[in-house]
């Protein structure tokens, strides 16, 4: 990376360490889809002038169901998801569990993509998911008032993280960058309008709350996209992929500033694990066998 990328690096797990607290913050008072809607609607007025023309346009058209499947598995069901978890989750302890998307993205590229898994990614995955148990173990109660719902809540948003990376490697590849960010952006965006305004609260939204919202669209969506795509066209996929690793500790760090949020010792031990078993899987850990003389 050069010191541009690095810097841009940094900011952009800032910017989705932010989208935590902002989720935080905003969602008692909108509702996890409402708030989403908010989210993905100013993102796509913001991101469609990078489809003012013909080309872009007409991609978008040939490629409308896939857009279309892509908005709804990458973007409105994670988010919506992590906005219910953030309900009753620390934004810390959120981004901590959604730092295991990786091991569902070898998992079910494995299953359903005929992706390979070698063994050493076997036992990163393994520690991940015992980190992620580290993190939870106490906090897993299914009753009424227990985190447990919300806990698998922030899962399942990683679960559909590992599908649509899956999904857009395998399928979508050969569109350019904007016209998947931009384009699956407003299909997310058309997706939520309808659910949104049905359960648009009949309270008054404090100022507060609207800007928090306006910051997860703004920043944490429609800036991070672009610096995003960015950060692969310049310095490619796998550097880009280490803001998995940044963005727990960016979260955790703005939650212990700005919302008081504890940091535990289980906390602590529970990222260390969990994060550690996601570098080994996802190779940025490698380890070879010596050779016998």
């Amino acid at each position: 990376m050069t010191p541009a990328d690095s810097l841009r690096l940094i900011l952009l797990s800032s910017l989705w360490g932010m989208s935590f607290i902002f989720m935080r913050v905003a969602v008692p008072e909108f509702g996890p889809v409402p708030l989403i809607l908010v989210r993905m609607g100013i993102g796509a007025l913001l991101l469609l002038p990078l489809l003012l023309s013909l080309r872009y346009l007409k991609l978008v058209w040939e490629n409308k169901g896939g857009l279309l499947l892509l908005g709804l598995v990458n973007h409105v069901l994670p988010f919506v998801l992590l906005a219910m978890a953030t309900i009753r989750l620390e934004a810390g302890f959120t981004s901590l569990i959604n730092a295991t998307t990786p091991i569902f993205t070898a998992l079910l590229g494995a299953l359903f993509f005929t992706t390979p898994v070698q063994r050493q990614q076997y036992l990163g995955l393994a520690l991940a998911f015992f980190g992620v148990y580290v993190l939870s173990a106490n906090r897993l109660d299914f009753a009424l008032g227990g985190d447990g719902w919300f806990i698998l809540a922030a899962v399942g948003a990683t679960f559909c993280y590992g599908v649509a990376t899956n999904y857009s490697k395998t399928y979508l590849s050969h569109l350019p960058v904007r016209v998947l960010a931009a384009g699956s952006t407003a299909m997310s965006a058309l997706i939520l309008l309808i659910p949104g305004l049905l359960l648009w609260p009949s309270e008054p939204i404090s100022g507060l709350a609207w800007g928090n919202a306006l910051g997860l669209a703004v920043f944490s969506t429609t800036l991070a996209f672009l610096l995003y795509f960015g950060l692969i066209s310049s310095a490619g996929a796998t550097a880009t992929s280490t803001v998995t690793f940044l963005v727990p500790v960016s979260a955790l760090l703005w939650g212990y500033l700005l919302l008081d949020e504890r940091l535990s010792l289980q906390v602590l031990v529970g990222m260390a694990i969990t994060l550690a078993g996601t570098a080994i899987a996802t190779g940025m850990i490698r380890w070879r066998r010596r050779e016998l003389a």
